[in-house]
């Protein structure tokens, strides 16, 4: 296979809003096609496709994606923005405005979770959170 694989995500008439949307928040993010039936967008270099299907499939935790970052900050910015008019839920997940599921992660917790000793208090810390706390996580 030549191209690489990328993400179709169904939205009921709002999928340029929502490319739109997304490309505001993320920084070298762009639409590259768009049609009454789909629109095509990058995020951050990353492809997927936005089709106008209509209201017969919604969104679910089981497929999310996953903003790894390095800073508190950029925890803060993701957070805020992308749940923006949306639902926050319990480690670091939230749903958008859209529906969609992200993860807002810090880059720090696999090193932090596969610590033999630290682990165990670094999940315990973290199932009590809604959006992550690096400092707290660190200190666990």
């Amino acid at each position: 296979m030549i191209k690489p694989l990328y993400p179709c995500l169904w939205y009921d008439g709002n999928a340029k809003q929502a490319a739109e949307y997304y490309c505001s928040i993320f920084k070298s993010s762009k639409i590259t096609a768009e049609n009454p039936m789909v629109v095509t967008f990058e995020l951050n270099g990353f492809k997927f496709m936005g089709l106008n299907g209509g209201p017969h499939y919604k969104f679910s935790p089981a497929t999310s994606f996953v903003v790894e970052c390095d800073t508190q900050e950029e925890i803060d910015y993701y957070w805020e923005t992308l749940g923006d008019g949306g639902i926050y839920n319990q480690c670091g997940w939230l749903d958008d405005k859209f529906g969609m599921s992200w993860q807002i992660i810090p880059a720090v917790l696999p090193k932090l979770m596969s610590d033999p000793e630290k682990g165990p208090r670094v999940i315990q810390a973290f199932m009590q959170m809604t959006k992550f706390d690096i400092a707290a996580l660190e200190n666990a």
